[in-house]
């Protein structure tokens, strides 16, 4: 490929690569129809930028208005846009018909192919997937070979993020979730994906069984019940930060990309009981402060370093 004799920009050094789905949420109303920017890994990315992690996001966004409206929104936060990322193809949407009575009905127009990166150079120390982007083909395959290439150079951190209506049976969407598992280091699921994934089992067994299949910490989101962290020698359960709540949109996804800043800034404790309620009480400011405004807003550096220092401690249930 010539490059007209100018030498090829390295690619940034990023303490996390999130690998997944963007996408415009669509929602149609009697009173009109307003879009949004989505999908969940995308969403992580821009919290994350917001938190002030370097973050890069391999995607797949058509070259149309769409598209150019899902860059801009990503990089006015600093996500860094991977090579790939743009397609021929259109932007997917999710739309949500929303009728007078309040029934809401759900169409999705998703494509989701993207082509393996080489992270080798400059490996970050975090690799995020999940969503749409670990179930549906082509591109779940590229999801796999990149956590099989770089699960011993990165923190592999994973939300599956349910989506019923586009897995296929239960049966194969659970054998692709717990097939990804053994890749990870942490799993974090709603409650509804673990009781949608192991109806059989309660939440705390959930997370035993994810923990064996390979995962370090699981951690199971409860909304306003607060959530659960896992480890194979600590069980911990944090409530749910004090707030006011104007919606719920996005409070999963903050939660994620506190979760990885806080992997981040650790220190040397690993997941030592003290660790896991540190990260917990991070996660549950970042999800309370999106709860309290309209919309998918995640907080930045600041609003959630000021949360977290009128945070009450938290403490553990072993």
């Amino acid at each position: 490929m010539q490059n007209n004799g100018k030498p090829t920009p390295p690619r940034p050094v990023l303490d996390v690569v999130v690998i997944g789905e963007a996408l415009i949420d669509v929602v149609t109303t009697p009173e009109g129809t307003n879009e949004h920017p989505g999908g969940s890994p995308a969403n992580v990315a821009y919290g994350l930028a917001r938190l002030g992690v370097s973050t890069g996001l391999l995607t797949s966004m058509g070259a149309d208005r769409r598209g150019d409206a899902l860059e801009e929104h990503l990089t006015s936060a600093g996500v860094t846009l991977l090579p790939g990322s743009r397609s021929p193809e259109r932007t997917s949407t999710a739309t949500a018909t929303i009728a007078r009575d309040g029934s809401a009905s759900y169409a999705f127009d998703i494509t989701w192919d993207v082509e393996p990166m080489d992270l080798a150079p400059a490996p970050p120390k975090v690799l995020h997937t999940g969503s749409i982007a670990s179930f549906l083909s082509p591109g779940a395959s590229c999801v796999k070979a990149m956590l099989q290439e770089f699960g011993s150079d990165c923190i592999i951190t994973y939300d599956p993020n349910i989506r019923p209506a586009l897995l296929g049976t239960h049966g194969e969407a659970r054998h692709t979730f717990e097939d990804l598992v053994h890749l990870t280091d942490v799993v974090k699921l709603s409650d509804e994906d673990a009781e949608w994934l192991y109806p059989e089992k309660t939440l705390e067994e959930t997370a035993t069984h994810i923990l064996g299949l390979g995962a370090d910490l699981t951690t199971i989101t409860k909304g306003s019940s607060g959530s659960l962290l896992a480890t194979s020698t600590t069980t911990l359960s944090i409530p749910a930060a004090k707030t006011s709540v104007a919606d719920t949109i996005g409070a999963g996804d903050s939660y994620m990309s506190a979760l990885i800043l806080g992997l981040l800034t650790r220190g040397t404790g690993r997941l030592a009981p003290a660790v896991l309620d540190q990260l917990g009480r991070t996660a549950a400011a970042a999800a309370a402060i999106t709860v309290s405004r309209a919309g998918a807003r995640p907080p930045t550096e600041d609003e959630l370093r000021t949360k977290l220092q009128h945070q009450p401690q938290l403490r553990s249930h072993a």
